[in-house]
């Protein structure tokens, strides 16, 4: 029997988990948030020119080993640009280059118009602006994200969070220019759980401004993440983090170094072997070794290829924790060919509809079960970040009036929700047609109404999460066999902390007619965005009329104005579907444009909220006050187009969070 050497059993390891580790860190970055600035040049201008000079730069000068570099572009003032790349400071040169590598070519085709941009990764960070951006500090925009986990005691944790933060943010912006300000810290919060932070200012700021930076990002962390047991700020200029986990790379915990080629000494007083016998023993050991360890690498090169491509089918990359939050409904998933079979191979005759995002076919599988099998189109808007927004988010969400979330599938590039068939098909397919629209008595209209109203409070309120679903409207209410509403379509939907109100992006959602004034003009979304949205909805059931295609002969713009003007002159029972006739209760009707009147105010704050519109329209007994002028932002059907979708809002991160993270964000100063 030949003798166990350990020096080569080391070597096996070493070269095993040493290949592991580059297999894994081969894995391309994905983004966690990007902003392009909305001021552009065409796309034959100089500014084009220098961006693709600066874009090129930055990415082939991150080979000098160096965490930080900041460059400009242009021939000359007028279409100069600056930039910089920050890599976080613990990754490696490696996963620095691929990071910016990756972030300077999502840059070139999210940003290619755009004059300023920036886009965080979790290993780096790239900006550039048509300003200068050096040794300036700048917290707009603001990226916040939570892990939507609790924590016990969250007085205590808060507390320490805020120390730990606070004196590691001022160690690490203790250095001079040019040096990198980058920190670690780990705390004990108890017996079993520590707190891991980080915080990082790019190196080209002062001691001061760095510091000032930092406590910046600090002091928002109890807004966005309090009493949560993670969350980041992400500033163009610096930023933080905290877990509960090592999300981090930890220098004292590093693996040493393989040992060199040279063969161990032989134990103290052992005799040494013959020329001949040591030569045999060696070769006849390697013989052995050799092929056990290659064998080892590609199994574990293959095993990681598997889990690298893995996460490439689900579209990890466009959701924050994307990868874990799609493990957490894994027992939902479907089969391509399941699907396949259940809709006929997607055949014209079991197609429901058509939307802006796919298609909607009617299945039936094998069990006799009928389905609604959404698919996503390739060249959707949607893409990944809204399609992992509705399988995390729906599936978690159990009410009456909401659609019913059955699973997904997730093959090569086809995206494919799965949710409960719901036969009547959506409500403007009975409200605007002249047949099918005298089903809809006011009785029906009345129950469609409080039951659209009870599932947008169960998404405001009473969910566990914070739900803003950003895209109400007609088409996206389906009718059950008994006509009971049920909201779908969260393609679009922003998780909230359960202490924020209002967020906010550069890409504009929605569909015209639908959307706040405050939102459509300046990306401000909340929960009074939905109401508003809800109020132009009963107007709509009301009416039996579309707000974004009325068009009347008595000085009124749209639906909103049209209900106004009748309102004001005493005449609000106008405004009902002729279809109706008589028979509906004016009471109910007045108690409904009154809502709906109230939901579309202007200044969000004198909208009501969702729980008091149920409680209004089930009490005969609740007053509410006098309904002002509603908001009218769209002067005419040229302002906006018909609908413009979100793209590249996307939060994810390459160490993944043990639990989804909600995010908002704070935008450039209007």
């Amino acid at each position: 029997m030949l003798p166990f050497n350990p020096f080569f059993l080391s070597v096996v390891l070493i070269l095993v988990l040493g290949s592991l580790s580059l297999t894994i860190h081969a894995a391309d970055p994905v983004p966690l948030y990007h902003f392009c600035q909305n001021t552009t040049f065409s796309q034959n201008s100089l500014y084009n020119s220098s961006l693709n000079s600066l874009l090129s730069s930055l990415s082939s000068n991150v080979t000098r080993n160096i965490e930080f570099y900041n460059t400009t572009s242009g021939q000359n003032t007028s279409d100069t640009l600056y930039g910089l790349f920050l890599c976080r400071g613990d990754v490696t040169s490696q996963m620095c280059r691929a990071c910016v590598a990756t972030a300077t070519k999502e840059l070139a085709t999210k940003c290619s118009k755009e004059k300023a941009a920036v886009i965080w990764y979790d290993e780096c960070m790239i900006r550039y602006s048509n300003e200068s951006i050096f040794s300036n500090v700048t917290v707009r925009p603001g990226v916040y994200l939570l892990n939507t986990q609790n924590i016990t005691e969250q007085d205590r944790f808060n507390q320490l969070v805020n120390t730990s933060m606070t004196d590691l943010a001022s160690r690490a912006s203790n250095f001079p220019i040019g040096v990198k300000k980058f920190g670690t810290n780990q705390t004990n919060f108890s017996e079993f759980q520590k707190l891991y932070s980080l915080v990082q200012c790019t190196p080209d700021l002062s001691s001061a401004d760095c510091n000032r930076c930092l406590q910046t990002a600090i002091s928002r962390l109890p807004i966005c993440c309090d009493g949560k047991q993670g969350g980041r700020v992400l500033f163009p200029s610096c930023n933080v983090r905290y877990e509960l986990y090592q999300f981090y790379a930890d220098s004292s915990t590093a693996p040493p170094p393989a040992p060199g080629p040279a063969s161990p000494a032989p134990p103290t007083g052992s005799a040494p072997e013959s020329k001949g016998k040591s030569k045999i023993s060696k070769a006849t050991i390697v013989a052995i070794v050799a092929p056990i360890a290659v064998s080892v690498l590609l199994f574990i090169v293959g095993c990681c290829f598997l889990i690298r491509r893995g996460r490439k089918k689900f579209d990890a990359g466009k959701g924050d924790n994307a990868l874990n939050d799609i493990t957490t409904v894994e027992s939902l998933q479907f089969d391509f060919s399941t699907i396949e079979a259940a809709t006929n191979k997607f055949s014209d005759n079991s197609k429901l509809g058509e939307g802006g995002f796919g298609v909607v076919y009617k299945g039936t599988l094998s069990n006799g079960q009928e389905i609604a099998v959404k698919r996503l189109s390739k060249r959707s808007g949607q893409g990944a970040e809204q399609f992992k927004n509705e399988v995390v988010l729906v599936a978690k969400l159990q009410h009456r009036n909401l659609a019913r979330l059955l699973g997904f599938c997730i093959e090569g590039e086809e995206k494919i929700l799965v949710y409960e068939f719901i036969p009547n098909k959506s409500l403007d397919n009975f409200l605007y047609d002249p047949e099918r629209q005298r089903q809809l008595d006011w009785s029906k209209r009345y129950k469609i109404i409080d039951g659209i109203a009870r599932g947008i409070q169960y998404l405001h309120e009473d969910s566990r999460l914070k739900i803003i679903h950003r895209d109400l409207k007609v088409s996206n209410i389906l009718l059950d066999a008994n006509m009971n509403p049920k909201i779908s379509d969260f393609g679009m939907a922003r998780i909230f902390g359960v202490d924020q109100t209002q967020g906010n992006t550069s890409r504009i959602v929605g569909t015209y007619g639908y959307m706040s004034p405050e939102y459509a003009m300046h990306g401000e979304f909340s929960v009074k965005s939905d109401v508003y949205s809800f109020g132009v909805l009963i107007l709509e059931i009301i009416s039996g009329k579309k707000n974004s295609t009325f068009y009347e002969s008595d000085g009124a713009e749209d639906l909103l104005s049209y209900a106004w003007i009748h309102w004001r002159g005493g005449t609000p029972m106008e405004l009902l579907d002729p279809v109706l006739g008589d028979s509906y209760s004016r009471d109910e009707v007045m108690r409904c444009i009154h809502i709906g009147l109230l939901c579309v105010q202007e200044d969000p704050a004198d909208r009501p909220s969702m729980a008091s519109i149920v409680l209004t329209l089930s009490s005969h007994s609740v007053t509410l006050q006098a309904p002002q002028q509603p908001a009218f932002f769209l002067r005419s059907k040229t302002d906006m187009p018909t609908k413009v979708l979100e793209s590249g809002q996307s939060t994810s991160a390459s160490i993944p969070l043990s639990v989804n993270e909600a995010s908002i964000t704070e935008l450039h100063p209007r």
